[in-house]
């Protein structure tokens, strides 16, 4: 009988001879057999698409057009742009500054093909992967990106990024291509190309840059927003430290000699930040927040926003913002005077209106001047709410309440009949100007809990104060933005709508997605943000009387800073709303109830703002606020009446 050992399959595949799982593994004949076919195919298909693609025009950045910003209205606020670029011939630019920027970039510049294929994989594997874009471009890459094609990220332009590339180094000299890099690269400081970013930090002209202001620019590159030094102390670091390794790695090359290097010790500090005089006034402060907003929706970033040939719709209301401006000044000229009362000196105010229906920011106070200062006063996160921060413990209490209420249990401080609740004395104690009861709360409810409500009602986690015994008393240090729009919240019947400054955005005529108003979420009981509102009712009319000044028909929730506080900051949040008949201010905390005709309750008053305003005292240079005592004289009560008196020139403004 003959065995099975011997007997010919008559198809014997894959692997002739084998048995067992060995027939179906591959060898290495086979796998060097498939690896060589796919190649010989991929090389034929990079053959195809190397015929196919041609070197386009130039793109001229994006056609030198300017980006066009939007009143709420639809009529123009300003016009940016267009493209700030002067070319200059690589003989102006000193063999210092190309070497800083070769170092920085592609040291093997002069070397290369003109394109990285790890830097291509790693870009492409991360965009199909879904995850961020990818640098390690050559520059001969980014001259391509740059000049002629657009800025999108997808698999298709890198493609075409990496063909154009080698195409352009068989056709141009590695001379003209750094050329064109450097006028055509993003330096920041609305500065396209070598000549203008070197007037931009240094007043001067590119070809009396030293090596080691030539490093500085040579590390822009990476990304201004990261490595402008002017832009903050964190950016500073950055730049610094990148200086250093620039001006070493160009040691390392053989670019420098060890002696030249040891005479570049010390960062040259460019010049200050400046802005064009068509961001006068509140101009540029509104743009700023804008662009924040259009940066963190989209994934744009200042490089794509400078090309130009944008069309930014904000929320901002060109009559409020004109009009808060107008109160502020006039609060200022009549309150602060620094010629006689030191105390005055270095005065600053910050405010923004946010819509409640929506979320909406329709006005700003940003400070005096964009082009003259800086700091944007409405969105930063450096003054501490102080009393201003406690109805935000006062809903966190309220809130507990609602919830062991919900759940059956017995609370260890249930009152008796007739008795207030722990959360009910709590409003009392905010309407006296009371301290250590919000510190027995925090103890009670939770440092957590508190913080956590306030984050989920608008605040920004980042601007939470540490949580100690103090944090209830408010030294956390949220923007007038994000004051404002927290308040809506309890306006709003405990539904929060994130703050939003752009309504829409076009691109050549397209449609940029990602903007818009963002979803509401309900955060707060809405019986818990009726009590809250009722308490700060009571407030506004405790500090701005029975009407408020703006008529018997509204009421204001306001909550504020008290000269107790003992504070380096002045808060108001002001909230207009209409009451019913009969209502009587200060009889008791549940005394009245607002009434929202338009739209239903629980999506705020759509036609009047939420308001915060604060004071505060800031040096330039000096990180610390400086005290408040003296600030607007004896009866300013270390200036907390001052935020009030903008609140009601604002409402009574024309």
């Amino acid at each position: 009988m003959k065995g099975t050992k011997g007997r010919r399959r008559f198809l014997d595949y894959p692997r002739q001879g084998r048995e067992g799982p060995r027939r179906w593994l591959p060898s290495w004949r086979q796998w060097l057999g498939a690896l060589a076919l796919g190649t010989l195919g991929l090389a034929g298909l990079l053959a195809v698409v190397y015929a196919k693609i041609d070197v386009p025009d130039e793109n001229e950045l994006a056609g030198k057009q300017a980006t066009v910003y939007h009143w709420s209205d639809g009529s123009e606020m300003v016009s940016v742009g267009a493209v700030n670029r002067q070319n200059v011939s690589l003989d102006k630019v000193p063999d210092s500054v190309e070497n800083a920027v070769i170092a920085a970039e592609n040291e093997t510049f002069y070397s290369d093909a003109g394109v990285s294929l790890k830097g291509i994989g790693r870009a492409l594997v991360s965009m199909v992967s879904g995850g961020d874009t990818q640098g390690g471009s050559t520059i001969t890459q980014q001259y391509v990106k740059n000049t002629y094609l657009s800025q999108d990220q997808t698999v298709t332009r890198k493609v075409r990024e990496f063909i154009i590339s080698l195409k352009l180094s068989n056709q141009k000299s590695k001379h003209d291509i750094l050329r064109g890099y450097l006028n055509t690269s993003w330096f920041g400081r609305d500065s396209y190309g070598i000549e203008a970013a070197a007037h931009a930090y240094y007043g001067i002209d590119a070809s009396r840059l030293n090596p080691s202001q030539g490093a500085v620019l040579a590390a822009a590159l990476k990304g201004s927003e990261q490595y402008d030094p002017g832009l903050s102390k964190a950016n500073h670091a950055r730049a610094v430290a990148r200086w250093e390794w620039i001006l070493d790695r160009q040691v390392t090359t053989g670019k420098m000699s060890k002696e030249e290097r040891a005479r570049y010790r010390t960062f040259p500090e460019p010049r200050k930040l400046s802005k064009p005089t068509s961001q006068a006034g509140q101009t540029g402060y509104l743009i700023d927040v804008a662009n924040k907003f259009i940066k963190a929706r989209t994934g744009l970033t200042d490089k794509d926003l400078a090309r130009g040939g944008y069309h930014v719709h904000t929320t901002f209301d060109k009559e409020r913002t004109r009009r808060l401006e107008k109160a502020v000044n006039e609060v200022r000229r009549k309150e602060i005077d620094p010629k006689h009362r030191e105390a005055d000196d270095f005065v600053q105010f910050g405010a923004a209106s946010v819509r409640p229906g929506d979320g909406a920011i329709v006005a700003l106070y940003g400070g005096p001047d964009a082009t003259r200062h800086f700091s944007n006063n409405a969105d930063t996160s450096a003054v501490p709410a102080g009393s201003a921060f406690k109805p935000f413990v006062l809903a966190a209490a309220l809130q507990e309440e609602v919830e062991d209420g919900e759940d059956g249990e017995d609370r260890k401080a249930a009152p008796v009949d007739g008795e207030q609740t722990p959360a009910e004395k709590l409003g009392g104690a905010l309407l006296m100007g009371q301290s250590p009861p919000f510190v027995q709360a925090g103890k009670r409810v939770g440092l957590e809990r508190i913080r956590d409500l306030a984050v989920q009602a608008g605040l920004r986690k980042e601007s939470m104060a540490q949580l100690e015994q103090t944090f209830p008393l408010g030294t956390s240090a949220p923007s007038a933005i994000r004051m404002a729009s927290a308040y809506t919240t309890f306006a709003n019947g405990g539904l929060h709508q994130e703050p939003y400054a752009v309504s829409g955005m076009t691109y050549d005529g397209k449609k940029v997605p990602g903007l818009g108003r963002p979803e509401a979420e309900q955060v707060l009981d809405a019986k818990v943000a009726e009590q809250v509102s009722s308490s700060l009712r009571i407030m506004g009319w405790l500090t701005l009387g029975r009407d408020g000044g703006l008529g018997p028909e509204q009421q204001v929730a306001a909550g504020r800073t008290e000269p107790g506080d003992r504070m380096k900051s002045a808060w108001f949040i002001g909230s207009p709303s209409a009451v019913e008949p009969g209502f009587a201010p200060g009889t008791g905390a549940k005394a009245g109830k607002a009434v929202r005709p338009e739209p239903a309750p629980g999506t705020g008053d759509v036609n009047e703002p939420t308001t915060a305003v604060t004071v505060f005292r800031n040096k330039a240079g000096t990180p610390a606020l400086l005290p408040m005592q003296g600030v607007g004289g004896a009866k300013s009560k270390l200036g907390t009446t001052l935020p009030p008196k903008v609140w009601q020139a604002y409402q009574q403004g024309s």
